[in-house]
């Protein structure tokens, strides 16, 4: 048992200030895939349980971008966790309990 956890932002830097359309295309991507995943105002974090998933979303991410895009910036953080499962979660509800705070 694994968790990997992925914290990234992908986005083309050749089409305005405004790059929702585009974001947009990898979350729609990451939701159909099943991971669970939380979208952030900064980026978007997926949990998966090898990092042959996570690769393969970040590969497909860019190919989302590609066609039309002529400059793509990302920027990737992992949390790479053995014998853990269901750490999107258990990080926040561990802190939450720390500071007195119910998880919904």
């Amino acid at each position: 048992m694994m968790s990997v956890l992925m914290e990234f932002a992908i986005f083309p830097t050749d089409k305005g200030e405004s790059v929702s359309p585009y974001v947009s295309r990898v979350v729609k991507m990451i939701d159909k895939s099943g991971y669970p995943y939380r979208l952030t105002p900064m980026g978007t974090v997926v949990e998966a349980d090898t990092m042959e998933e996570i690769l393969s979303l970040i590969d497909k991410s860019y190919k989302l971008l590609e066609p039309d895009c002529k400059r793509v910036y990302s920027a990737i953080k992992l949390d790479i966790r053995q014998g853990a499962h269901n750490c999107l979660e258990a990080k926040v509800q561990a802190v939450e309990k720390q500071i007195g705070k119910v998880s919904k």
